[in-house]
């Protein structure tokens, strides 16, 4: 029997009495990238913490490679999932390769010395996030942008068979937006690693998802490939802006094009 990577079944989240995700459903397929999108406010960080194990739930159930996720051990999980959120501090003094190094640490028994595997694989993950020339370098006196690359580096590493990422272009420049989601999207196809992660550019999400999860107010209103989802009448609803949608050139996946406020949000 097989099973799909990550399956979050009917979550229910609440703070303060006030509903932050309602029957909260996904289903992800092995091999594939998600992108839950939203307007703020919609719960999108709240269900990766919650599919992550990081915040309780007070109803439902999430699985992970059919297993259920709070009948297993954390290290047992972190050889599977990798999280990755938007505020990271890392140790004093810790330099980009020595942080990139504690991705393997789920792999290895705690008497065990960094193997030559080991040292390989952080070498590729530096490489493929083009920090080579910052390897040395203290974590902390990198930019926003390069640490971003650092920490993602680091879930690299773990060679993790799920990805979780918060908004992992924040900080990011355009250019380096896109070299970003051009990495994870290479690294999806060569290792089969699945991917879930927030984003709120939704022609980022467009071009690099195989489906897409919309949000809001803490319901899932939509859930597809990006043909069926990036509809004028969904972004008109849950966003309040028009637009028009065309075909990318390159990705030919849907391109949105916004034209501005919808009359009924202008009224």
């Amino acid at each position: 029997m097989t099973f799909n990577m990550l399956k979050a079944q009917s979550l229910d989240i609440s703070y303060d009495h006030k509903k932050i995700l309602d029957d909260f459903k996904i289903d992800v397929e092995k091999g594939e990238i998600v992108s839950i999108i939203g307007p703020n406010g919609s719960g999108k960080s709240t269900a990766l913490k919650a599919m992550s194990r990081l915040i309780p739930v007070q109803k439902g159930k999430v699985f992970l490679d059919g297993k259920d996720l709070q009948l297993l051990k954390s290290k047992s999980i972190s050889k599977v999932m990798s999280v990755l959120f938007q505020s990271n501090e890392p140790p004093a003094d810790i330099t980009v390769e020595e942080l990139v190094q504690y991705g393997r640490t789920p792999h290895k028994k705690w008497y065990e010395r960094t193997k030559v595997e080991d040292l390989d694989i952080v070498d590729w993950a530096i490489e493929k996030t083009g920090l080579t020339a910052l390897r040395n370098r203290q974590v902390a006196s990198l930019s926003g942008g390069e640490a971003q690359r650092a920490w993602i580096a680091m879930s690299l590493a773990q060679r993790p068979k799920l990805l979780l990422l918060d908004e992992p272009t924040t900080y990011l420049d355009i250019a380096h937006q896109l070299q970003l989601l051009e990495l994870i999207h290479a690294v999806n196809r060569e290792l089969g690693m699945t991917i879930v992660m927030v984003l709120h550019d939704l022609n980022q999400a467009s071009i690099y998802s195989d489906k897409i999860c919309v949000l809001s107010k803490g319901i899932v209103v939509n859930y597809g490939t990006p043909e069926e989802v990036m509809t004028k009448d969904m972004i008109r609803t849950i966003y309040g802006v028009e637009c028009e949608i065309d075909s990318h050139y390159q990705h030919r996946k849907p391109r949105i094009n916004l034209v501005g406020i919808s009359p009924v949000v202008a009224n």
